[in-house]
């Protein structure tokens, strides 16, 4: 009787010291993890959809299409195809807790498209690391007396190298003779040490190498243990660029010429509104800012508790989106207005898109501020963060979604998570070598135009077919409702169903109607060049036929019409992750999670801590 005693004492003991470990890690889902606060996973949408684009596309985008006008069809696009697309890929992932390909588990025909997103987003993965070390490489050079690009006296200056200066006659010879300025000496001649086109890569350039090995151990370090960690970092990288935004904003406006760069900016001019280009581009900056087709929004809104108000959280991370870009207009638009009234030369001579506007204009504009070395480390350390945040979501994304895809045959894969992405950030550090050799800067820019373009417009289309028209957009609904415990408007209804789509075929076709060759500089990319651009085009689009073929053919069974209807509908595990979830929404019970009854010792005391 004793011993009896002293068993069924000691054994429930280490019963409630398990149940305090869950309690005090607030983990719903105790396998996956659960973001640590609420307000984890808001700052890590935040600073997922605030970018580089927002930094250095929409401004440019903006004055170039009407100023103040472009608002228009910007905000349109938002309310009919991005906040739309937001709120159903968020509600999408939180309701499945699963990643961007186990949550095709709701039409398993359609699985290759989590595969196809996770290809997109781990293309990007490696050349958009190579861009967060070009700013690490700038603040580096930042910390001295004299900028390294606001004068021609370098080694690596030539012949040609101007400082306009407003009353000189340089500023006369610089609009009328092949003169550079010295920040763009500096970008080509110096960090780049640019070759000559796609065909002569030469040599890696050590300096950049380096500062891409640091680029992956901050990655690595952030996201080790996954949202636990990377949802703590975003905290500081999430909301350090504001303050940088709002301090560089102050400064700005203090600048002699600061408003007409803002005129320049926000002018409206209402007849471009006739122009097709701009509705394009609109919808273009929306769709890519908020990262829509990703598989990024799925994997995030995965880790949320299952009641969390996903709904809410997708209307003010898009307003907070859309907002930081009209703010950075109005500091990258101050600073290139001073600089315009400096250097005597027109606002459309000196101002850029692209790595051209982060890299040589708004360094140069920088350079020419009391204190220029300040100002260029707190802008540096601005893009530094905002490039860190996106860096995190899309390395979370590939690694959930293998990580959920192989559970079945590794149950405890989470455990050796942080191993999985060490060999993730040194696979994606070697694949990104080429990219820092002096023709480095070609396949960038290769990359950046076509691994995320017409294969990401597919996949984000073929996503709302899936989910409006073939699990049926009504029934969506229901599950949203169920985890909300309200009825959304019937409005994003009518989005899913027939206004984005539309949408998104109007991009498309848009897209191939204007398609061109590309270029960078004075550089035309050849045939060979363009062809693995289409390359990496195909990776995109080929896993959705490719798996939809592989799993009629050797995972359904029946005839072919069985199979395909069969294929269509969702499997048996889809839904919400957890049991108690399913019987609230009246899904069935997953039969791996069913309760077993507990094991008893002799004395009918029971032992060991198998779920029940």
């Amino acid at each position: 009787m004793t011993n009896q005693t002293v068993e069924f004492k000691a054994l429930p003991l280490h019963d409630a010291e398990e149940q305090k470990k869950k309690k005090k890690s607030g983990d719903e889902n105790e396998e996956r993890g659960n973001w640590g606060k609420k307000l984890d996973f808001m700052l890590s949408c935040v600073g997922y959809a605030v970018g580089l684009g927002n930094i250095w596309r929409f401004p440019y985008l903006c004055y170039r299409n009407g100023g103040g006008a472009f608002l228009v069809p910007y905000l349109m696009m938002l309310c009919f195809a991005g906040l739309p697309m937001f709120i159903l890929e968020l509600g999408f992932g939180q309701f499945a807790s699963r990643g961007c390909i186990g949550v095709w588990s709701i039409s398993p025909l359609f699985k290759g498209l989590g595969y196809s997103m996770c290809f997109i987003t781990a293309i990007v993965c490696i050349y958009y690391n190579v861009i967060i070390c070009y700013t690490l490489f700038y603040l580096y050079a930042s910390f001295t007396k004299n900028l390294p690009w606001s004068e021609c006296n370098r080694a690596w200056n030539t012949e040609n190298c101007m400082v306009s200066k407003a009353g000189d006659n340089s500023t006369i010879a610089n609009t009328t003779m092949n003169y550079t300025r010295p920040s763009q000496e500096f970008w080509d001649k110096y960090v780049l040490d640019r070759s000559s086109g796609l065909e002569e890569l030469g040599g890696i350039r050590w300096q950049i190498c380096l500062c891409l090995l640091l680029a992956w151990v901050i990655v690595f370090l952030c996201i080790a243990k996954g949202v636990k960690s990377s949802g703590k970092v975003v905290y500081v990288t999430a909301t350090f660029p504001y303050l940088v935004l709002f301090i560089l904003l102050i400064r700005g406006l203090t600048l002699d010429g600061a408003w007409d760069g803002i005129v320049y900016y926000i002018k409206p001019d209402f007849k471009k509104l006739k122009d097709a280009s701009i509705w394009k581009d609109a919808a273009v900056q929306i769709f890519y800012s908020l990262g829509i087709g990703w598989g990024s929004l799925q994997t995030m809104a995965s880790y949320n508790k299952f009641h969390n108000n996903y709904y809410r959280d997708a209307i003010i991370i898009a307003g907070i989106n859309c907002g930081t870009s009209v703010l950075a207009g109005f500091v990258i638009f101050s600073v290139i207005g001073f600089m315009a009234h400096d250097s005597g030369l027109p606002i459309s001579e000196v101002t850029d898109s692209g790595p051209g506007l982060a890299f040589v204009a708004y360094p140069e504009a920088l350079s020419r501020m009391p204190i220029s070395p300040l100002w260029a480390i707190l802008f540096f350390v601005m893009l530094f963060t905002i490039g860190l945040d996106s860096q995190f979501v899309m390395m979370e994304t590939v690694i959930t979604a293998l990580c959920d895809e192989v559970q079945h045959m590794v149950p405890k894969i989470y455990k050796y998570k942080t191993w999985i992405t060490l060999g993730f950030c040194v696979a994606w550090f070697l694949l990104a070598l080429p990219m820092v050799t002096r023709g480095g800067i070609y396949l960038v820019t290769l990359m950046d135009n076509y691994s995320a373009g017409f294969s990401l417009l597919i996949v984000a289309f073929m996503e709302c077919m899936v989910v409006a028209w073939g699990y049926g957009a009504t029934r969506f609904e229901s599950d949203m409702t169920s985890m909300l415990g309200f009825k959304i408007n019937p409005y994003w209804k009518a989005c899913w169903m027939i206004i984005s789509p539309f949408i998104i075929v109007f991009i498309f076709v848009f897209f191939c109607a204007t398609y061109a060759p590309l270029t960078y500089g004075d550089y035309t990319y050849t045939d060979g060049g363009e062809a693995l651009g289409w390359l990496m085009i195909l990776g995109g689009i080929v896993p959705i036929p490719a798996y939809a073929i592989f799993h009629l053919i050797w995972r359904a069974e029946g005839t072919f019409l069985e199979r395909l209807r069969m294929s269509i509908q969702p499997e048996s595990e889809w839904g919400p992750a957890l049991n108690r979830h399913r019987e609230e929404v009246g899904y069935p019970q997953l039969a791996s999670k069913l309760e077993k009854t507990p094991k008893q010792n002799g004395n009918g005391v029971q032992v060991g801590d198998e779920p029940v």
